[in-house]
């Protein structure tokens, strides 16, 4: 296979693929409800799987869904054994996925700064003189 894409990327790939697919449809966990897997990094040598999760609520405490996530843990890496037929499945580390919250600040920012922007365009400024009475 060539370099452009290294095994690790592939691995990362396909256990966000089939952690996802194991919340959907084998996890019964409500704490796990509307969880997603949206990244997983993993380390140079695929020993380590840092799983960046998502919920519904991105406001929402974090705790519960990680320590479900923890407690799922050992069950989640022998299913991804048996369905990536890997040898050495990575460590799994759970995390929340910031990016969602950073995205809805990042969009009241612009909607505040393209309020204040729309307040500035309306206001004409120092009214000048009409062209007739201009002097010449």
């Amino acid at each position: 296979m060539p370099r452009g894409y290294p095994r690790k990327l592939r691995v990362a790939a396909e256990l966000q693929r089939v952690l996802n697919d194991l919340l959907l449809n084998d996890i019964k966990d409500p704490r796990l409800h509307g969880v997603s897997i949206s990244a997983v990094e993993i380390s140079g040598d695929v020993s380590v799987a840092k799983v960046f999760f998502s919920t519904l609520l991105p406001d929402a405490d974090p705790e519960p869904v990680t320590g479900a996530l923890e407690k799922a843990n050992g069950y989640l890496r022998s299913r991804v054994a048996k369905m990536l037929k890997i040898r050495h499945v990575p460590e799994l580390r759970f995390s929340q996925d910031e990016s969602t919250k950073r995205g809805i600040e990042l969009t009241r920012l612009i909607d505040a700064g393209a309020g204040t922007r729309e307040d500035v365009s309306e206001d004409p400024g120092p009214s000048s003189p009409p062209a007739d009475e201009c002097p010449q």
